[in-house]
């Protein structure tokens, strides 16, 4: 048989369909399972052992589904379920199974604060996906592989981070979803620890700013100098993860990393928390948010500021606790998995 399964973006929301990966092959251990994406997040897929085939989307949609109806796929398995995912649904002619993106329970929460979101896991609603195909939730978690030449030497770092870091992510995708600067910087003012600060080059100016603050502390910047696998690599090497409602917080939770996330207009009752499977790691990882907010969520995905202007998701949470209980876990055993052997690094 071979099944194809189409997730186009984002970074978290690619890793959070790799259960369904793993699942699937276990299910079907003779099948080719080929994964349609972006272009962009191909190196989030590109050393999944599950997957046989990587089909990107880039310039054309039509191009896209020319090369897909050459591999005369069985199922199609559509764990984005927008207009480009429908258009290739119905030109390939296959029987298809569509995830249940919960749209308009969404809307209500966001416009009205009525609750009518299920008590459930993204990653179980996109197994239940799959449910006609029989495939089961093996509980193991998420998955991220990256190759042998990503891997990050931390011993190239300033000595004080070779027996172990923090990483703090400081960037996110809306600039409500982001922890503010000063805040970071008064939160991090109390942490005598060693911090790698994370993101993109577009937060390499904040971490500058925060770096700036606090001369006497021992923080690397390493936002905007690596890849997304090379960020990866940092991530697994850390020893816990404070991170935004980010890609990066679901790559630490596949690495089993004790997660401290922080949420802003964003909630953890859109099913989107880090998610551990059976792993006990969960027991040590932390949410930290403002609750009974009238304005919270204001959206499913963010804005670039508060439309409200007071930004209370963010500024009301307390720094001071989010440092104490950094410095309290930042002893505890690395429970990530060891690295595969040959060229890989498995979060699972």
């Amino acid at each position: 048989m071979k099944f194809l399964i189409l997730r186009f973006s984002s970074i978290g929301d690619i890793v959070l369909t790799t259960p369904v990966v793993r699942c699937l092959k276990k299910k079907y251990p003779d099948a080719e399972i080929h994964y349609a994406t972006k272009k962009a997040f191909h190196s989030i897929i590109r050393y999944n052992p599950y997957v046989s085939k990587i089909h990107l989307l880039e310039d054309s949609v039509f191009t896209l589904i020319n090369e897909l109806k050459q591999q005369k796929f069985d199922y199609v398995i559509d764990l984005h379920h927008n207009q480009r995912t429908w258009l290739i649904k119905t030109m390939l002619g296959v029987k298809s199974f569509s995830f249940n993106k919960l749209n308009f329970e969404k809307w209500l929460m966001v416009n009205f604060k009525v609750n009518r979101l299920p008590v459930k896991h993204i990653v179980d609603r996109y197994l239940a996906t799959c449910k006609e195909l029989d495939v089961t939730n093996d509980e193991e978690g998420l998955d991220y592989f990256i190759g042998k030449e990503d891997e990050v030497d931390v011993s190239l770092l300033p000595a004080a981070f070779h027996k172990g870091y923090v990483g703090w992510v400081i960037g996110a995708k809306q600039n409500t979803k982001q922890f503010p600067v000063e805040k970071n910087i008064r939160a991090l003012s109390t942490i005598d620890l060693p911090v790698v600060l994370m993101g993109g080059k577009e937060d390499a100016s904040n971490a500058g700013s925060v770096i700036a603050a606090l001369s006497d502390k021992i923080i690397f910047n390493a936002c905007g100098k690596y890849s997304l696998n090379q960020s990866a690599s940092l991530v697994k090497q850390a020893k816990l993860i404070i991170t935004n409602d980010t890609g990066l917080m679901h790559i630490a939770a596949a690495f089993k990393k004790p997660v401290f996330s922080i949420w802003g207009n964003t909630i953890p009752d859109f099913g989107m928390s880090p998610y551990y499977g059976n792993s006990p790691v969960a027991d040590s990882s932390r949410k930290f948010e403002t609750l009974h907010l009238d304005c919270r969520p204001c959206s499913k995905l963010g804005y670039d500021k508060c439309p409200k202007g007071h930004f209370k998701c963010m500024n009301l949470i307390n720094e001071s606790e989010i440092a104490n209980q950094v410095t309290s876990t930042f002893n505890v055993a690395d429970k990530g998995r060891p690295s595969q052997s040959s060229n890989l690094i498995s979060g699972a």
